[in-house]
């Protein structure tokens, strides 16, 4: 629900109807709709695109990297009810919001998490290789809310392999 509409589009009588339960069960269990949204992105980081499964020791930087792009091109466009990535649509919102500081607190982890994977054998640009790799995600993420097509989301990716690719030469 709130990737399909956002998280302030999503009332708590729609949550507690999704659940099925009522309000004071869904508060004893959760706390509160921004405390159940942070276990949301948390699973939704974890699972939808799990970094830590692309970004493996085994694998070089371009490898691991290129594949990320894909793996991003394919997730963000998988699903027309749910298309871009949950945690980058809502950190482009307002930094006053409590639900865009948890998505952006998601994506530094996860930009850390990159920068470290690269920093291992390319120190140097480890910081320039993340602001490409996710700058590009984002932008594959805000053009599948647009409506492009996988393919077309898939070619993007593809074309910044190889920027990448000059990046760590």
């Amino acid at each position: 629900m709130f990737h399909a509409s956002g998280y302030d589009a999503v009332g708590l009588g729609a949550l507690t109807d999704a659940l099925g339960i009522k309000p004071p069960s869904f508060y004893a269990a959760f706390g509160s709709k921004v405390a159940f949204f942070e276990r949301v992105l948390d699973l939704y980081a974890r699972t939808v695109l799990p970094i830590d499964d692309v970004l493996r020791e085994d694998r070089s930087a371009a490898e691991a990297l290129t594949d990320l792009l894909e793996r991003a091109a394919r997730t963000y466009s998988r699903d027309p009810s749910r298309t871009g990535c949950l945690v980058l649509e809502t950190a482009r919102g307002n930094a006053a919001d409590e639900s865009v500081a948890l998505a952006r607190a998601v994506t530094e982890v996860r930009r850390a998490r990159i920068r470290t994977f690269v920093a291992r054998t390319h120190p140097d640009c480890a910081r320039a290789v993340t602001d490409y790799v996710t700058t590009v995600m984002s932008g594959l993420s805000g053009r599948s809310r647009e409506g492009l097509s996988q393919a077309r989301l898939l070619a993007v990716a593809r074309t910044a392999a190889v920027g990448l690719g000059a990046l760590l030469a």
